[in-house]
Parts: structure tokens; C-alpha cells; sequence
């Protein structure tokens, strides 16, 4: 049982839970659709961050559950379905982090006016990986812009080498 005191660091922890499982599900989605048209070092850095979201969703659920509170595993929105746009696949993330962000902001100001240090230091730490997340994103986005067909074309070109291999 969540005592009163905790219900609303519960409520931003799920909400918080619900965006990192979208972001997941999207990323892997993405993860998949590069890997099949050959561009696999993106491919690979969207698994990365992948796994860096659900060790997210994990440590925000281990902590609800320690506040007394029961864990909701829902989407706070459902997977795009962007499969052949990298240009899209990159300005989709990057919004997604930047809302991520705003949002963690914001759950650390509702944590510090309830008291709750503790998971207000839990969100710090991780809105610092979601801000390296926004840049790793937007530096892709920038590399796309600046070399266009010659970065995808790298791209493949490595996925080539390491098949071969």
C-alpha cells in the first residue's frame, strides 16, 4: 500500500515507465528496419539505447515497488511506423528524448516538493543519460544532413565487412 505522502512519486515513476517502454519498443523497431536495409552502426546504436531504456524501466520499477506501489507496464504512446526514412527514424527519436527530458524535469520538481530525495536522485541520474541520449540523436541528425547518402552508404558498407567476416 502507497502511502499518501508517495502516491504522487509513484504516479511520475509509472508515468516514467510508460515513456521508456515506447521509447524501447520504437528503438528496436527501428533497430530491426536498419539492420535489414544493411545499415547496421545505426542499427546497433538504436539496440544500444534500447537496452539503456529498459535498464531504465527496470530501475524505475524496482523503486516503485520498494514505495509500495505496483508497477504499470503500458506504452504511454503507441510505435510509429517510420521503416524507410533514417532522416524520420532520427528526427522521431530525438523528439522523443527531448519529451523525455521535459518531462523528467518536471518529475524532479514534483519529487523535491514532496520530499522525496530519493527519487528525485534516481531521475537526475537518468535524465543525464536521456540528455546523452538527445545528443547521440541529434549528432546522428546533423552527420545525416551533412553527408546525406555517403554516411548511409558507410553505413552499409560496414554492415558489408562485418558479414563477411
Amino acid at each position: 500500500m502507497v502511502t499518501k505522502n508517495r502516491q504522487k512519486s509513484v504516479d511520475v515513476l509509472n508515468a516514467a515507465v510508460a515513456g521508456e517502454l515506447t521509447a524501447l519498443h520504437q528503438y528496436m523497431y527501428f533497430h530491426f528496419h536498419l539492420e535489414d536495409m544493411g545499415y547496421k552502426p545505426l542499427a546497433d546504436m538504436f539496440h544500444r539505447i534500447a537496452i539503456e531504456e529498459m535498464k531504465h524501466v527496470e530501475r524505475f520499477a524496482e523503486h516503485i515497488l520498494y514505495l509500495g506501489g505496483d508497477v504499470v507496464m503500458k506504452l504511454q504512446k503507441p510505435v510509429e511506423y517510420i521503416a524507410d526514412d533514417v532522416n524520420k527514424m532520427l528526427a522521431y527519436s530525438d523528439g522523443l528524448e527531448s519529451d523525455t527530458i521535459d518531462q523528467y524535469n518536471e518529475a524532479i520538481r514534483i519529487c523535491a516538493n514532496e520530499g522525496d530525495n530519493v527519487t528525485k536522485r534516481i531521475f537526475e541520474e537518468i535524465l543525464a543519460q536521456e540528455e546523452n541520449h538527445e545528443d547521440i540523436f541529434g549528432t546522428e541528425e546533423d552527420n545525416l544532413k551533412k553527408f546525406g547518402n555517403t554516411l548511409l552508404a558507410l553505413n552499409a558498407i560496414e554492415s558489408t565487412k562485418e558479414n563477411a567476416e
